[in-house]
């Protein structure tokens, strides 16, 4: 019998396990992976250059993280945000590069995207981050989708694919099939005025790597953590819990952190929770999507004035330099189903493809390739959250608390799939184990 056991060693599971650890709890990590991280994970191509096959960036927001990355001993430097040159926009109509945002044909087009960008930062402004579902027009802002909101407030067709392709960059879900409440919520909860403030959201990143971050909590942890550890049953109760593996054993504790992805949740039995949390758990959704990552000897993108950033409108929806010579690129939840579909030793093929035509014959040609297909991940099934219309008051006020002896925690449990829900939210239920009673807002 142990404290507390806690199921998954992501970001979330991890500083909660930590936490909990410093806290003088008896604490168990269980991890289905055989390594630490979930969907943070690195390989070293050199001596010189982490290369990040998972999450990688943080923004000024995002104070949670940032203060674990002063506790570990870990430094932070710039992203993207900082590299010089034309970002690329790979659209149907052809390949066009811009220093001054999406490539608008006229001046009427660009106000009017600002026009709508300004209703947009006035509406989110008035939405509580914490208690979205206390709006006054709740329903109607989660009814209807971003989309179908700016062609409610006359956005020109040009400011509708602007903002379709920007969603799509960020692999979160296509703006048709988007909550406005729940992406309103999302920019209030970082005070942002506008669509997306990459200062906000994406300005750093971790010098030695960020998954570095994951890394150094299960050095720290050492033997709490138990790997290759499948969970498949949970049953919680006030006289004592208990976690089912896949190979029948069964783990008993005084209570559990869950720190599963959404996704993987859903096909784990639960028993002992009221059914309006489980309902709540159920209700949330991931979006798909891939990854890839190519590693050069130098910048190649850089040959063609641009900064490496890209949206497009065919596979891959945008790709960012991570450091010298080594750039990312996301397939988003509505195009992944096409790299799904296509044999596994042709798929890097495909892509290069798509490297080839934004950035030139070099960029087809990359010394290292990695692609992890989230999507399809068993231990991820997905990306980061995505809230359909409707979703966010079908998860409800529920979302993101606790119902001790069991506690929830991830970056699903946050307004936003980014590792700055991971740390708060791990932290935070944590925190909620160790010394409240009663239900805990995440």
């Amino acid at each position: 019998m142990t404290d507390v056991v806690v199921v998954g060693a992501g970001l979330a599971g991890l500083s909660a396990a930590r936490d909990l650890a410093l806290g003088g709890a008896d604490v168990l990590v269980l991890e289905a992976r055989d390594r630490v991280g979930g969907r943070v994970e690195q390989v070293s191509v050199d001596d010189l250059r982490p290369v990040q096959l998972g999450g990688e960036m943080i923004g000024r927001a995002h104070t949670a993280y940032l203060g674990l990355v002063e506790e570990l001993g870990l430094t932070l430097d710039s992203t993207y945000t900082s590299v010089a040159g034309a970002t690329t926009y790979d659209l149907v109509d052809g390949v066009k590069r811009s220093h001054d945002g999406f490539p608008f044909d006229t001046a009427e087009q660009r106000a009017d995207y600002e026009r709508v960008e300004r209703v947009f930062g006035q509406l989110a402004a008035t939405v509580d981050a914490d208690d979205p579902w206390s709006h006054p027009d709740a329903a109607r802002l989660d009814g209807v989708s971003w989309a179908e909101w700016m062609r409610s407030v006359d956005a020109l067709p040009s400011t509708l694919r602007a903002v379709e392709a920007g969603a799509l960059a960020l692999a979160a879900g296509s703006s048709e099939r988007t909550s406005l409440l729940s992406e309103l919520r999302k920019a209030a909860a970082v005070g942002d005025d506008g669509f997306y403030s990459y200062d906000l959201w994406e300005c750093f990143q971790v010098a030695e790597g960020s998954a570095e971050v994951a890394l150094r909590m299960g050095a720290e942890l050492g033997e709490r953590v138990r790997h290759g550890a499948v969970v498949t049953a949970i049953s919680v109760s006030s006289g004592g819990c208990r976690v089912t593996l896949d190979t029948g054993e069964e783990v008993r504790c005084q209570a559990i952190v869950c720190a599963l992805p959404v996704s993987v949740l859903h096909g784990v039995a639960i028993e002992g929770i009221s059914s309006q949390r489980l309902g709540s758990l159920r209700a949330q959704r991931q979006a798909q999507a891939a990854k890839i990552v190519t590693v050069y000897d130098r910048s190649v993108w850089s040959d063609l004035d641009a900064n490496g950033l890209s949206e497009g409108e065919l596979l891959l929806a945008s790709t960012w330099p991570q450091r010298e010579g080594v750039l990312s690129g996301l397939v988003p939840p509505e195009r992944v189903t096409w790299l799904a579909a296509t044999a596994d030793e042709h798929r890097l093929a495909v892509l290069y493809g798509e490297l080839e035509r934004m950035y030139g014959a070099d960029a087809a040609r990359p010394t290292h390739s990695f692609l992890r297909m989230w999507a399809l991940d068993p231990f991820t099934r997905g990306y980061t959250t995505h809230w359909w219309p409707g979703d966010v008051l079908r998860v409800g006020p529920l979302h993101g608390t606790h119902e001790p002896p069991f506690y929830v925690c991830g970056s699903d449990q946050w307004v936003a799939g980014y590792m700055e829900g991971a740390v708060r939210t791990g932290r935070a239920a944590a925190a909620a184990a160790l010394g409240s009673q009663g239900s805990t807002p995440a």
